[in-house]
C-alpha cells in the first residue's frame, strides 16, 4: 500500500500477495509520516518517562549503592522489552502472522546483499569490519552524562563496583538489558521495522530520516544524542544499502559485548 493511500498512523496487514511472493520480490507496506512518528513516539516517550519520572521515584524504594542507577537499569530494561513487544504487535497487525519466514523478510533479518553483484552473505559480511572500527572510534568522542545516569561512568565508579561485586542477579538483568537494547529492541525497531517502511515518505533519504529519528529517540539520555546522530552513517545507511537489519544489530551489539565483559569482571570480584 502506498503512503498516499495509507490513512491510519499504523501499518495495515499485507495482502496475501505479500506473503506468498518470493522473498526477494516482496514489497513492504509503507507508513505515512504520521505512522512513522507514531511508532517513534511509542518507543521514545516511554523510555523518557521511565528515565526521568519513574526511575527517580523507584530509587526512593531501593537500598544499596547507586539506588538511581539500580532503578534506571530496571526501568529501562522494561522499556526496551516494550519495544520488542511493540515490533511484534506491529508485524502481527501488518502481516497477519509471526512465522519466522515472514518475520525474517518483514524485519530484514537476512544476510546483507551486495548492491552491485546481488550476492548475499559470504564475503559481503566483511562490510561489518570497518563499521565496527568506526563505531569504536565514535565512542572516543562520545559525551558522558552524570555518573549515576551514564552506564559507562557508573561502571567505573565506587558505587558501580560495590553494587555488582558478586551480584549475579544484577548481571542477569544487565544481560537482558543489553540483549533487548541492541538485538531485539532498538535495532529491531529502527532498522528492522521502521527503515524498510520509510521510503514512501522520505524516498531515497529514508536512511537519513531514520538516523535522525534514532538520534532524537535518546531523550532518556540526551547527552548521547550527538553521537547517536553519527550512527546514521554507521548503522542506518549500511542497513539500507545492504538491505539487512543484521548489520546494525551486529555493529551495535559490539558495544554491548564490551560492556558485558566489564560487568562480568566486576561480578567475578565478589
Amino acid at each position: 500500500m502506498e503512503a498516499t493511500t495509507h490513512r491510519i498512523p499504523m501499518p495495515v496487514p499485507a495482502t496475501k500477495g505479500h506473503v506468498s511472493a518470493p522473498a526477494e520480490e516482496r514489497t513492504l507496506p509503507q507508513l505515512t509520516l504520521g505512522g512513522v512518528l507514531a511508532v517513534w513516539a511509542a518507543a521514545a516517550l516511554p523510555m523518557a518517562l521511565l528515565a526521568w519520572f519513574v526511575a527517580p521515584r523507584l530509587a526512593h524504594h531501593l537500598s544499596g549503592p547507586g539506588s538511581l542507577a539500580q532503578a534506571l537499569i530496571i526501568t529501562l530494561t522494561g522499556g526496551l522489552i516494550w519495544q520488542f513487544v511493540l515490533v511484534m504487535m506491529l508485524v502481527r497487525r501488518e502481516q497477519g502472522t509471526l512465522r519466522w519466514s515472514v518475520l525474517r523478510e518483514a524485519l530484514w533479518l537476512r544476510a546483507p546483499r551486495s548492491p552491485r553483484s546481488g550476492r548475499r552473505g559470504g564475503r559481503v559480511w566483511l562490510i561489518v569490519l570497518p563499521l565496527l572500527v568506526a563505531f569504536g572510534a565514535e565512542e572516543l568522542i562520545s559525551v558522558t552524562g552524570p555518573a549515576n545516569r551514564d552506564f559507562g561512568s557508573f561502571l567505573g565508579s565506587h558505587a558501580g563496583h560495590a553494587l555488582l561485586s558478586g551480584a549475579w542477579g544484577w548481571f542477569a538483568i544487565i544481560v537482558a538489558l543489553t540483549f533487548f537494547n541492541t538485538v531485539v529492541g532498538e535495532e529491531l525497531l529502527f532498522r528492522g521495522f521502521l527503515l524498510p517502511r520509510m521510503k514512501g515518505v522520505f524516498g531515497r533519504r529514508d536512511w537519513l530520516a531514520n538516523g535522525l529519528l534514532f538520534g532524537i529517540y535518546h531523550l532518556h539520555m540526551p547527552w548521547a544524542i550527538p553521537t547517536a546522530l553519527l550512527d546514521t552513517f554507521i548503522l542506518a545507511y549500511p542497513s539500507k544499502r545492504y538491505r539487512s537489519a543484521l548489520i546494525g544489530i551486529a555493529v551495535h551489539s559490539a558495544q554491548s559485548l564490551v560492556l558485558l565483559g566489564i560487568v562480568l569482571s566486576l561480578v567475578l570480584k565478589g
